[in-house]
């Protein structure tokens, strides 16, 4: 095991920027939470030369980018990062801000035009084009007996689990529209059997994909789709390729020792979480339906030998495309032999996902300096692997600063857990920040290092796309300086985009590092809920005549139970917010306006969640429905909503709601 400071452990040389620990970038009150981070080293690999948002313009680079050091003030969610960064004064809404990743094309489609609205389909006539399993090298059977699976990315497998009366509990009509779906087909008396899988869809082809993956920095070998079948993929009328995946469906060859199934409330926390991120205009996975089986799966919640029975469901999850680190990684370290296979799975996807870096010209200026002090370039127009891992990088550094800024922890950031189009992917004991503490982890199994923790998500990022450019470099793909690159990208990528959100959520017009750095440490100390205080700072007028007895009224639903010195820290830093207020010169009306427009009034916390689930076993859905349509749009007021932004109540703390294990 190795800290997390030595990057090199990659295996790859870094430049001087990487020779330093990321962690040197933090405050105080974070150093205890993650200097003791250790990542495992990846296996010896032998590596040559030459991997979606696409590779724009902005991928140039100024000197001055090139002076200073991308990645020496990453980590923990860049609290004192970027000195001199300006923000956006016009603050966009999560539709105008929504991550690339969402409009992703489908072949040929470059310029992310949706074109005419579909005509809606119903089930048995929609357009499958199933070029997964056409283009790519499969297994030669098709049982669903565990095993390792070798030369293949897939294995045609269809779903066993068995249901009884299965019910339909939720659905989401704004997938339905992404499929050009009739929404009234969640009506058909046949839909619950066809999504949980007792009945075929028509048109379909259902596959387990093949893929490994490090597990808590560790290498697990094959891992794969061990509960999940996809039952193909569909172009819409906008050109758009969509996969359908059941998360429940029975075993496959990936099951290793599991029974391939899934309870209704991991299925309820992932069918609501994944339509939750959408409304906040993070990308992610979707969420078509969730049918329960009829039939009760045993669960072992918290691994401490006392299973119990728990009712089965089924979740119909959509994407783009379920790949994963994983889904190349596997193929790199299986030997020479399966080498060919990462550069066909490479091919596939730039030419389904990443159109666009089929055809640059080197007109589109996409050449740099590595940073070296050298003469050294990379030219992304001369290797599309290269553009391809630049992007990937970009996206998951974007992805992950959309997280931190609304106190999103993943819990499970494994290399299989992680999309090649930086989708927010498999959602398993997430959790949003109520309390705001860096150190926090909705994952009982990462308790004893919290290596997944809230402060620890942009590192892991990147560790993740070390392992990722890795890949690339051992299949030849990509050199040596052009992993570096794209690693280096990650730093740049993830430290703009996380000081714009910062920047934008305080209404500001300009990145304050000072300001925001002072703000969080205040937060952590006095466990100030993340979310309402951002939502009531916009509340803040900019007054800088307001006596120091009212300054802090607008905040005193959140800043509960502090003692008179935490009274004047919170005062000094309001007066200096103010300030910078003043300064802005935006009318305090149009600012509140901007700031709950990226500062969330809901979010899914896990006691709601909770509730959901605790009727929904008893068979009452209708708070899945209300959650489903207060996530939808979590920046309105929903006035008759207010009881789904209160406060965590006290039995919320207690194992199973706040803390979850990877058993589902």
């Amino acid at each position: 095991m190795l800290p997390l400071s030595s990057l090199p452990s990659l295996g790859l040389s870094y430049p001087a920027a990487f020779s330093k620990s990321l962690l040197t970038s933090l405050p105080p009150l974070l150093l205890a939470s993650s200097s003791n981070l250790t990542l495992a080293s990846p296996p010896a690999v032998r590596r040559r030369s030459h991997s979606p948002q696409p590779v724009r313009r902005s991928h140039q680079i100024s000197p001055a980018d090139r002076r200073r050091s991308p990645l020496r003030r990453l980590s923990c969610i860049a609290f004192g990062a970027g000195e001199g960064f300006t923000g956006v004064a016009p603050m966009a809404s999560s539709e105008e801000t929504r991550h690339p990743a969402s409009e992703l094309d489908a072949e040929g489609s470059g310029d992310g035009s949706m074109g005419e609205e579909g005509v809606p389909r119903k089930l048995e006539e929609l357009n499958w084009d199933h070029s997964f399993v056409r283009e790519l090298p499969g297994d030669p059977r098709t049982d669903a007996i565990p095993r390792e699976v070798l030369h293949a990315c897939y294995t045609k497998v269809s779903p066993s689990a068995e249901v009884e009366k299965p019910e339909l509990v939720a659905w989401s009509e704004s997938v339905a529209k992404l499929l050009d779906l009739d929404p009234r087909e969640f009506e058909r008396p046949d839909f619950p059997l066809i999504f949980s899988g007792a009945l075929p869809l028509v048109g379909g082809l259902p596959y387990a994909q093949c893929y490994g993956g490090h597990q808590f920095g560790v290498w697990a070998g094959q891992l794969g789709d061990g509960r999940a079948i996809t039952l193909g993929e569909l172009q819409n009328s906008r050109g758009e390729r969509w996969e359908l995946q059941l998360k429940g469906a029975g075993k496959t060859p990936y099951s290793r020792f599991a029974d391939g199934l899934a309870v209704l409330r991991s299925s309820i926390r992932e069918f609501l979480c994944s339509e939750a991120m959408n409304g906040l205009g993070i990308p992610t996975t979707r969420a078509l339906c969730l049918v329960t089986t009829g039939k009760n799966v045993i669960r072992d919640m918290f691994y401490d030998g006392n299973p119990k029975e728990e009712p089965g469901a089924i979740v119909c999850r959509v994407a783009q495309s379920f790949l994963r680190f994983g889904s190349y990684q596997i193929h790199a370290l299986r030997g020479k032999e399966d080498l060919d296979i990462v550069r066909i799975l490479a091919n596939y996807t730039i030419r389904h996902h990443f159109p666009h870096l089929e055809n640059m010209s080197k007109s589109e200026g996409l050449s740099f300096e590595t940073g070296q002090g050298d003469s050294s370039h990379i030219d992304l127009t001369s290797n599309k692997y290269a553009a391809w891992s630049v992007e990937v990088a970009e996206r998951t550094a974007s992805l992950i600063a959309s997280w931190q800024g609304v106190g999103f922890t993943h819990g499970v950031l494994n290399t299989d857990n992680m999309s090649i189009l930086g989708l927010t992917i498999d959602y398993g004991p997430f959790g949003f920040l109520d309390a705001f503490d860096p150190s926090y982890t909705p994952n009982t199994t990462d308790l004893p290092g919290r290596r997944y923790c809230f402060a620890n998500q942009p590192d892991i990022g990147l560790w993740n796309i070390g392992q990722f450019t890795t890949t690339l470099s051992t299949a030849n793909l990509i050199s040596k300086e052009e992993a570096n690159y794209a690693m280096e990208r990650y730093g740049t990528k993830f430290m703009d985009e996380y000081q714009s959100i910062m920047t934008r959520k305080l209404g500001l017009v300009k990145y304050n590092r000072q300001l925001i750095s002072k703000l969080l440490s205040n937060m952590a100390t006095d466990k100030v809920d993340y979310t309402n205080f951002f939502r009531l700072l916009s509340n803040i007028k900019a007054d800088p005549n307001i006596s120091d007895s009212k300054l802090l009224v607008p905040l005193k639903a959140v800043l509960l139970d502090i003692g008179k010195e935490r009274k004047e820290a919170w005062i000094s830093w309001l007066k200096t917010y103010i300030q910078e207020l003043v300064s802005s010169g935006i009318p305090d009306e149009q600012r509140k306006v901007a700031m709950n427009s990226v500062n969330p009034k809901y979010i899914l916390r896990n006691y709601l969640c909770q509730g959901a689930i605790d009727a929904a076993e008893q068979g009452d859905y209708e708070g899945v429905h209300r959650l489903l349509k207060v996530m939808e749009h979590p920046f309105d007021e929903q006035e008759e909503m207010e009881k789904y932004a209160r406060l965590p109540p006290a039995w919320a703390y207690r194992p199973g709601v706040c803390m979850l294990s990877c058993s589902s």
